[in-house]
């Protein structure tokens, strides 16, 4: 057999061979499609780290599911749906209302919501129930879950092309968007909600501490290669699609675990990104002090 078709079989067998591997990466896919873009504008913004905190915002709902009926898909969503929205409003309202500032707010309903969480795995559950709910089993995805991975990537799309304009505009200027009428509240909500669905859709593949990595590495890696706010996000989305077919590639023929493997190939891509990136990155910044001295 020649070197190309080794290749071929090394890197699209697995695919061809096994379903659970060909249903994990229509997952990691659509996972991409919606968590890519909603990434970008939580680099934008400078919310990079309320994504992590909205992780761990949909642990307690879907603890709750979990307990209740076990590994119940519309159950445990359901639970992180409602759990991610509670910690959104609240973490707004004190926000609007006193003068904390919304990164704080944020921050301490993360802590609450993290510890409540594990707090309910762990009464009523065993070590492995808190690890399948942390981590997730990307191997595992069902059809079920297909649909519900596909369903919220598609509705974050569609989102996306409806309120694209006054989030950017919110994104730079958010004085301007307000002076012109436009519904910040409102947009800002809706992003919000995007990110919790998208968080939900997360954790049913890689758990609430990995799906996170997928929306956030990609996004911040983008950065030393696009500029505008389109490109941020079609670069966006394509690291995350190919740090999770490699990744499962990887997990597949090196017995590792997939979550951590999709998410470790996504940190090497950002490594190599802030080094050899052409904008902003380690050897742009050395060749433009080069140039200068020259």
């Amino acid at each position: 057999m020649t070197l190309p078709g080794m290749i071929g079989d090394w890197l699209f067998e697995p695919f061809a061979a096994f379903g659970f591997m060909r249903r994990a990466l229509v997952a990691c896919l659509a996972l991409s499609l919606g968590a890519g873009p909603v990434g970008v504008f939580l680099v934008l913004r400078r919310m990079s780290l309320i994504g992590d905190t909205m992780s761990h915002a949909v642990l307690p709902g879907a603890a709750v599911g979990f307990m209740v009926a076990g590994l119940s898909l519309p159950a445990m969503s359901l639970g992180g749906l409602i759990a991610g929205i509670a910690v959104a409003l609240l973490s707004g309202l004190a926000t609007r209302f006193t003068a904390q500032k919304e990164d704080a707010s944020f921050a301490a309903f993360f802590m609450i919501s993290l510890a409540l969480g594990v707090m309910i795995v762990s009464l009523d559950g065993s070590n492995v129930d808190l690890m399948h709910v942390l981590f997730g089993t990307i191997l595992g995805v069902d059809d079920a879950s297909l649909i519900l991975v596909a369903s919220i990537a598609t509705a974050s799309l569609a989102t996306f092309a409806v309120i694209y304009r006054p989030l950017v505009v919110e994104c730079f200027d958010p004085g301007f968007l307000r002076a012109s009428g436009g519904a910040g509240a409102s947009v800002h909500f809706a992003f919000l909600v995007l990110v919790v669905l998208n968080m939900v859709a997360g954790f049913q593949a890689l758990g609430t501490l990995m799906a996170v990595g997928l929306m956030m590495l990609p996004a911040i890696a983008a950065r030393f290669w696009a500029r505008e706010v389109w490109s941020l996000a079609g670069v966006a989305v394509l690291i995350a699609m190919v740090s999770g077919f490699t990744g499962l590639i990887l997990s597949f023929h090196a017995d590792l675990p997939s979550g951590p493997a999709i998410i470790l190939t996504a940190g090497v891509v950002y490594l190599t990104s802030l080094i050899l990136g052409p904008r902003n990155s380690l050897a742009a910044h050395l060749l433009r002090r080069r140039h200068l001295r020259a």
